[in-house]
Parts: C-alpha cells; structure tokens; sequence
C-alpha cells in the first residue's frame, strides 16, 4: 500500500472540499492515486462541497454561546449563500454546534478551528462538519470569524434580528458583582446598546488615532469653508472632536433606553447600586455579510451567454 502524507491529504482537501478524514481515507482506498481519490469522494457524494467553494456565501448568522459557569462568551458567524437556508433548522444547529466548540476548544483562529476535533464527536474535525453540512444543506457554508471572551467577570451576548447582528461583550467586577442580577443587567444593557448604536471603542484611549486625525482635519476643514476665523477654528474643531467621542465611544454614548444619561453615568449606578466595582473591558459587534461583496447576477447576460453557447 503506498504511502499517504499529510500534504497529500491537505492537497486532496483543498481540491476538492472534503473532510480531512475523509480525504484521507479517499486517499487510502486509491492507493495515493489523487485523481481516483476524486473519484472515490464523488462517487461517495463527498465532493460535492468542491462545486460550491467558488460561491459567495454572504447570507447566514451570527450564533452566539454562553458557557454554563456564565464565564465564556462566543459569537461566531457563520455563512451560506441563500437567506433561505440560514433559517433552516439544519444550518441554525450546525452554527450552534460550532459555537459551542468554539467556546469549549478555545482555537486561536479559524484556521486552527478547522482542524480541530469536534468536541461533540471526536471522530470528524470542525473542516469535516462544514463539508457534511455543505453536502447536506446544498450550499457553500463557511465559517468566517469569531470572538472567544473567557472572564472572572461578567460576559453577555445578544442576537439582533435573528442573527444579522450579535454582541459579545465584558464587564469586570468583583465576586459579589458576578451574581448581582442588576449586574447581569447592565452587561446585557451593554450588548443591546452596542448592537444598535455600533461603538468602535470602549473608551477615548482605544479609537484609532488615524480616524480621530482624519476627523480633526474633516472638521477644521469644514469651519475654515465655513469662513470662521482661524483664531476660533481649533475651538471649533475641538467641540465636534467632543461630539465624535459620543458617537464612536461606548462609554460616552447616551443610552439608548435612557438618552437623558451616557454608559458611563449608567454603569456609575449600577456599581453604587450593586456594591460592585464595574468597568467595560471590551465588546465585539458582527454583522452578518458585512464587508463581502455579494454576487450581482446578471439576468440578461445569462440568456446572452446561453443562447452564443
């Protein structure tokens, strides 16, 4: 029997979208032939999912998990090509299912997360699952990025939309604090405020120095186009820089369920309240397909080609 190498296996899997596994095994039943190993997954139906890895797959969700000590947070998103299939009872379990192991396995990116073993069975790796189920749904199905948040605090996730958006965020607190029903509270408030007013920061330290540049030039351009004189001008620039931190940063946000007061003077009640030192660490907001550029199809030029054909 010839020799099957972990770069024929990978070269299998890249050609044709199969499971490691099953790649492997294709592999060992065509005695290191590449070709009848193509041959071997078509005809179990494996390589089907090779058909499907030039799609654009935009649609999908964000899923998202909580471990049951409340101290592991995951969103994840996962895509496929049709907004029909994301709703599916199928494709919703199976980003679940990734969700979990993400939380449980802990992989450093998703690269690494393909090739680890499902924490639910042992015998198929994450890259296995996603080729079953692009087999089993009929659409590419991608796993695209994911945030892993593991804390002595409090973690929150929340699902906007069924899940065209999700919020993953952390709040640090005390031992007293991690129980505090308000507490539990204010971490959730955080999430249904990051998903509808979209910070790019927690606090003024953390905005892009390159963006907050650009808006300064923005708006120093705008008060001297504006004819204001250049003595007034950096005052002017300063109070609409003030007014960009209250729109990118969370903390100076006005909250959304009470605009009257910022995250900030709201998070200083809940802590008096709770008796518990709180403070945002970092949050992740996904939104679905965001970035991907869907595929346009053409109609016309569809018939055009047929008919030349």
């Amino acid at each position: 029997m010839a020799n099957v190498t972990a770069a024929m296996v990978k070269e299998l899997r890249e050609r044709t979208n199969a499971g490691m596994m099953d790649c492997k095994k294709a592999l060992i039943a065509a005695d290191a032939d590449m070709d009848k190993a193509i041959d071997w997954l078509r005809e179990k139906g494996l390589a089907q999912a090779a058909k499907k890895a030039s799609r654009v797959a935009a649609e999908g969700v964000v899923a998202q998990y909580v471990t049951p000590c409340g101290c592991t947070g995951v969103i994840v998103e996962v895509n496929c090509e049709t907004d029909f299939v994301a709703k599916t009872d199928n494709f919703l379990a199976f980003a679940n299912n990734v969700a979990k192991h993400i939380a449980m396995a802990d992989p450093a990116d998703v690269d690494a997360l393909m090739e680890q073993k499902f924490v639910d069975d042992e015998s198929k790796t994450i890259a296995d699952l996603v080729s079953e189920a692009t087999v089993a749904i009929g659409e590419k199905i991608s796993v695209r990025r994911f945030a892993r948040f593991k804390t002595e605090g409090v973690v929150s996730t929340y699902i906007h939309l069924g899940g065209k958006v999700g919020v993953l965020v952390e709040v640090s607190t005390d031992e007293k604090g991690k129980d505090n029903e308000d507490v539990k509270m204010f971490a959730h408030d955080l999430a249904l405020q990051i998903a509808a007013a979209k910070p790019e920061a927690v606090r003024r330290e953390e905005v892009d120095s390159e963006k907050l540049q650009k808006e300064r030039e923005i708006q120093r351009a705008k008060a001297l186009e504006a004819g204001k004189p250049e003595k007034i001008v950096e005052k002017i620039v300063d109070g609409q820089i003030e007014k960009y931190y209250k729109e990118v940063c969370l903390l100076d946000q006005a909250f959304v369920k009470d605009p009257d007061k910022s995250i900030k003077a709201l998070m200083a009640e809940v802590s008096k309240a709770s008796g518990s030192p709180l403070d945002v660490v970092r949050f992740a907001r996904y939104e679905r397909g965001e970035g991907i550029e869907k595929r346009k199809d053409d109609l016309a030029a569809e018939i055009a080609a047929m008919q030349k054909a």
